[in-house]
């Protein structure tokens, strides 16, 4: 009989943009892959999705609803591994897999950045850090993506194994970095001047994105370097908020406001600078895509942001409260091309360790370890019978 794992988040598109790697190779080991979550996208590797209404509210009542229906497709399916992905994911996936775990179900929960964090609000830590103390009881294996979250994993949590991985793993092959003359040359063809200089920072248009910071920060630019471009591709609730600021502001022809990028790498090497805004990130992807371009990243201080970006070497690390000094930054890389490619030296050299090649040998480590725990834990069945 073929092995079964089930892949568990809030919605769908989580699985399209960082986890198809994992859900190919189970396929090439020949398992079955299934996929709960909420969206319809189809999704390539996959022997069964089932559309569940997962809420990222953690008091959203349809989450009671997709909590019955999880436990039954658990039940039923008989997995052998469920690994549980985002917060709503990762609570749901475990609590439904209770009963499955007493049948030798190994239960895997990643963890993309936990919401309480330093620097959070306190109801972070009333809210978030309870559910996720408690569950960890039911969960075989905890893995975390920054090295603060691990530690407090490691000093708080009950998981039978906490471990660390650099990410979930970005094809560095995929991104390139521009010598000075052809990216002046490429900005042309994006409707740029060769000598605009660009930032860039692809998010979604919430609270935590921040991207108000980028707008104050250029609004002190714009008298200094009249010819930066800040580029800022997503959508989200905040988008319109943050047109209204530009205008406010005076820099609306200093802003692009890309929308949703289906791919960045077309766009992203032909920047000369990305900048991070956001209050909270667990390892953020956007920033690591611009490392592999060999981009200098100026960036707010958080736990995802200073595990990504080491200060003075390939970028600065800025207060997000302090919008002097991180317009100060983009200035002083502005001012010395010499030091924007030394920078982006850096951090291509030290976005290799979380490169998917580096973070996919990590994680089938792991899942490796728990097919062999269930094969020898089969075997002993069998020889007891």
């Amino acid at each position: 009989m073929k092995k079964k794992i089930l892949f568990c988040a809030t919605v769908d598109y989580h699985f399209k943009a960082f986890h198809l790697p994992y859900m190919k190779w189970f396929k090439e080991q020949g398992w079955i892959v299934d996929v709960v979550a909420s969206g319809d996208m189809d999704l390539p590797y996959v022997d069964k999705k089932y559309c569940l209404p997962i809420q990222r509210s953690p008091f959203h009542l349809k989450n009671i609803k997709a909590l019955l229906e999880l436990g039954n497709i658990i039940d039923q399916n008989s997995y052998d591994i469920v690994h549980c992905h985002t917060p709503m994911g990762g609570v749901l996936g475990r609590l439904a897999s209770q009963k499955a775990r007493r049948k030798n179900t190994k239960v895997i929960y990643t963890a993309h950045g936990f919401h309480f964090c330093k620097g959070t609000p306190k109801k972070n830590w009333l809210i978030y850090y309870p559910i996720e103390r408690f569950l960890s009881s039911f969960t075989d294996c905890l893995i975390t993506i920054n090295d603060e979250d691990y530690k407090i994993a490691k000093t708080r949590f009950k998981a039978k194994r906490i471990t660390h991985v650099h990410g979930v793993g970005v094809n560095t092959d995929q991104f390139e970095s521009l010598s000075e003359t052809n990216k002046s040359l490429l900005k042309k063809s994006f409707g740029y001047n060769p000598n605009d200089f660009l930032l860039f920072y692809a998010a979604e248009f919430n609270k935590n994105k921040n991207q108000q910071l980028l707008l104050q920060s250029l609004d002190l630019l714009k008298e200094k370097v009249p010819n930066t471009k800040l580029l800022l591709a997503g959508n989200g609730p905040l988008l319109e908020n943050c047109r209204e600021m530009a205008s406010d502001l005076g820099i609306t022809h200093m802003v692009d406001f890309l929308g949703f990028l289906n791919d960045v790498k077309e766009i992203l090497p032909i920047c000369d600078v990305a900048v991070g805004s956001s209050l909270r990130e667990g390892l953020p992807v956007n920033i690591m895509e611009a490392m592999a371009c060999g981009l200098p990243i100026v960036a707010s201080k958080n736990r995802g942001h200073s595990e990504l970006v080491v200060d003075g070497d390939n970028g600065f690390v800025v207060d997000p409260g302090n919008t002097k000094l991180f317009s100060a930054k983009i200035l002083e890389l502005y001012q010395s091309k010499e030091l924007r490619t030394a920078m982006g030296k850096k951090s291509m050299e030290r976005v290799k360790l979380y490169s998917l090649y580096e973070v996919k040998k990590e994680m089938i480590e792991i899942y490796s370890k728990y097919m062999m725990e269930d094969e020898r834990s089969t075997t002993s069945q069998r020889t007891y019978i």
